[in-house]
């Protein structure tokens, strides 16, 4: 929107061209997206409060986690609107990344208010149940690779680009499709099964966005495309208006999400930031960085996974409890030290992630 304003604008006065620099409206898509969460964080944490809609907490979790009982949830929305009208305001709304990240995020926001309304409705955590969860997911996750795929105009969009190799660039075909719904709907799900202790799992998301906005940026510029070796895409900058909004929403969340928090993100936010990240790292082509820098998010999910795969073949558990933040719960680990190191790990392989863009 302010775009077009600014368009108008720079006709007649020139110091608004400006706003054509990628790095001023992505900070200012910070600042915006931080400004929006906090000044409406607390209305809305009241709003949550006074209509009870507050936590459910598995009976069989840690003994600890049944005080957190009542804390409003939902809190996600306060996350998915900042994004919207962040991005709304600052990116060029012509660009067709920005609009396939917006539905993307926006979709999966819509599926977890469904899950956590049910949650709520019902007194229970299996909301929708998750072969309903997994069947929208599979619907909005699809839509989004099929419209990245049709509209693609150069066969750079769709290769898979290996990191460290220079040349290394596989064509997908179809396959792209197919490697775009898992990206999407995987990480989606892996934040998800993350978001389990105070902060725990907003802190890798915003380090990882701010990472792929980097990315981003690079990836649109066909200077530094060029000099790091990675495949120029044109008009992928823009997505770094969006990735910002995560990181600036993110930690606005950040500030009434931490321990103790006074409200927690609920399906609403975790669903629609894992697929918000994975289709940013898809549009960028960087899906297996992805799985570097989302490290800790493929753990939490691999515990599940052998967790399940090691119960129902041995009838033994590998873990105390899955996901892994809760492991080291039961073995006594306080819930900040947990998450604090958590957050070091995501800081060091986001840093390991970044590498990549140099060392080719």
């Amino acid at each position: 929107m302010l775009m077009w304003l600014f368009d108008q604008l720079a006709s007649e006065y020139r110091v608004f061209n400006v706003f054509h620099y990628l790095t001023l409206r992505g900070i200012f898509s910070v600042l915006t997206a931080l400004t929006i969460s906090l000044v409406c964080g607390p209305s809305m944490i009241r709003m949550l409060s006074q209509r009870g809609i507050g936590q459910v907490v598995r009976e069989d979790g840690p003994e600890t986690h049944l005080k957190k009982t009542g804390t409003p949830t939902m809190g996600g929305t306060l996350i998915l609107m900042s994004v919207v009208l962040t991005t709304l305001l600052w990116a060029d709304l012509s660009n067709r990344f920005v609009w396939v990240a917006l539905f993307t995020c926006v979709s999966f926001g819509i599926i977890g208010w469904v899950d956590d309304y049910q949650k709520l409705a019902h007194k229970n955590t299996k909301g929708i149940g998750a072969r309903s969860k997994y069947l929208w997911q599979s619907a909005a996750g699809l839509t989004a690779a099929i419209i990245l795929y049709t509209t693609a105009q150069t066969p750079q969009e769709t290769e898979l680009i290996v990191p460290i190799f220079k040349q290394v660039a596989i064509p997908l075909g179809w396959g792209y499709i197919v490697l775009s719904y898992f990206v999407i709907v995987g990480s989606s799900n892996a934040v998800n099964l993350t978001d389990g202790l105070d902060g725990l799992a907003i802190v890798p998301t915003v380090l990882v966005a701010a990472a792929l906005s980097l990315f981003a940026y690079v990836t649109g510029n066909i200077v530094f495309a060029h000099y790091l070796t990675i495949p120029y895409i044109n008009g992928v900058g823009e997505v770094l208006i969006f990735s910002a909004a995560l990181v600036g929403a993110g930690l606005g969340f950040l500030w009434f999400n931490t321990y103790p928090a006074q409200v927690f993100m609920g399906d609403i936010g975790a669903l629609s930031l894992g697929a918000s990240v994975g289709v940013v790292a898809v549009i960028v082509r960087q899906e297996i960085v992805l799985f570097i820098m989302g490290g800790v998010f493929v753990m939490e999910t691999l515990s599940v996974i052998i967790q399940v795969i090691s119960f129902k073949l041995t009838g033994k558990r590998i873990f105390r409890m899955a996901p892994l933040h809760h492991h080291f719960e039961k073995k006594g680990w306080p819930e900040p030290r947990v998450i604090v190191r958590f957050w070091i790990i995501s800081l060091m392989l986001v840093l390991v992630g970044l590498a990549t863009l140099k060392i080719r």
